[in-house]
């Protein structure tokens, strides 16, 4: 997908809300379809996402150098979109590929797997994961299901979901294991997100100034509510975008690991992390920025013959569509090498659409000494 998309990361998809796996609320498909599903049933934006040669870079060398998983085996590929790793899937030797696709993507899944001869061997089937039946258990479940800082789109219920009715006791999944990450950071963006956020509260004074002088009504009583929005919009909600490593002034901090063969719904719904990060040098603190890698190992009993990770930390060169989320302060703090920065973060998804998630960030900061410096806790969101 494209870095300016407000969409996930996905390659086309087929979730739905994890039939036979426990949500915090019932979701209807029709508005889920329409909210989140439809973005995926366009070329151009397959287009962008298969434009991401880190990703493709990393799915590619996962299957081919690790061919002794594919080879003769059955493959599930849940969320195909243009049918690419059911391809390689195809390419690298399997028997049998199911690839599953929610959108009428699905249709040009089927003629790119007709056009590369492969028709035999790959099926698309259309439909959500949860409903599609399939003749036999897999050996390996292959999807690219991760959204910004990884989770957000909750598409990984749907591979939980088809993991636990379709794979084999013996089998693998691709990715194998996932990673979250946050860091401190410094960035021009907390100034420019203040100065848009002092604008609009301008433009709505004018505004509240001209209703009253030419038509009468005193608006007054909405500035409040009218900065709450302003604030969540410009201040609270995450900013994508591709930090270089120099912004990051601390040491980054795992705050979730997850083996994909064992991850439950129940463990991702809500994710709570308390961690350590210390100040590299003198420097402002402007917020923090989060990431994600996952990597391709097999499993213990039947592991990669060549370990492959994809990661979408801060990078020079290689960056991708998922760039970082970055939680930012309308007031920076200045901070000194050697602070310990204690984070709390909770991460749950939105009581309104279970594909966006809530992020609160506490932090307090004390010298090296140990004395306290100061402490804060923030409400973010991812959507």
């Amino acid at each position: 997908m494209g870095s300016s998309s407000n969409g996930g990361a996905m390659s086309g998809r087929a979730p739905g809300t994890g039939g036979g796996v426990k949500s915090s609320a019932p979701v209807d498909k029709e508005v889920d379809y329409a909210n989140y599903f439809c973005t995926y049933s366009f070329l151009y934006h397959q287009k962008d996402m298969l434009s991401d040669r880190v990703r493709m870079d990393a799915y590619y060398n996962a299957v081919f150098e690790n061919k002794h998983h594919f080879a003769g085996k059955t493959v599930l590929d849940v969320g195909t979109g243009s049918g690419i790793l059911a391809i390689w899937s195809a390419q690298a030797g399997a028997r049998k590929v199911y690839a599953v696709e929610a959108t009428t993507m699905a249709d040009h899944a089927r003629a790119l797997v007709k056009a590369n001869g492969l028709e035999d061997v790959v099926e698309v089937i259309q439909g959500s994961v949860e409903d599609i039946s399939l003749p036999e258990k897999v050996d390996v479940i292959i999807s690219e299901w991760m959204g910004y800082f990884l989770l957000r789109e909750s598409m990984f219920d749907s591979v939980i979901s088809a993991r636990d009715r379709w794979l084999k006791p013996t089998g693998v999944m691709y990715p194998s294991h996932a990673r979250m990450w946050l860091a401190p950071i410094k960035s021009t963006l907390s100034d420019r997100k203040k100065n848009d956020l002092d604008g609009a509260m301008a433009d709505w004074d004018n505004f509240s100034d001209e209703i009253k002088s030419y038509y009468g009504v005193d608006m007054s009583v909405l500035t409040k509510p009218f900065a709450q929005e302003q604030e969540k919009h410009y201040i609270q909600t995450a900013v994508w975008n591709d930090l270089n490593p120099l912004q990051v002034i601390g040491t980054p901090t795992l705050v979730k690991e997850m083996d994909c063969l064992t991850a439950t719904v129940s463990e991702i719904e809500e994710v709570r992390s308390n961690v350590t990060s210390v100040i590299n040098g003198h420097t402002t603190l402007c917020g923090f920025g989060g990431w994600f890698d996952v990597q391709f190992r097999g499993r213990k009993e039947d592991p990669a013959q060549q370990d492959i990770e994809l990661t979408t930390a801060p990078s020079e060169r290689h960056c991708t569509h998922w760039g970082q989320q970055v939680f930012i302060m309308s007031n920076p703090i200045n901070v000194e090498e050697g602070d310990n920065l204690n984070l709390g973060l909770v991460m749950s998804r939105s009581k309104e659409n279970h594909r966006l998630m809530e992020v609160e960030l506490s932090c307090e900061i004390k010298e090296a000494s140990g004395n306290p410096k100061e402490s804060f806790k923030k409400m973010y969101f991812i959507e």
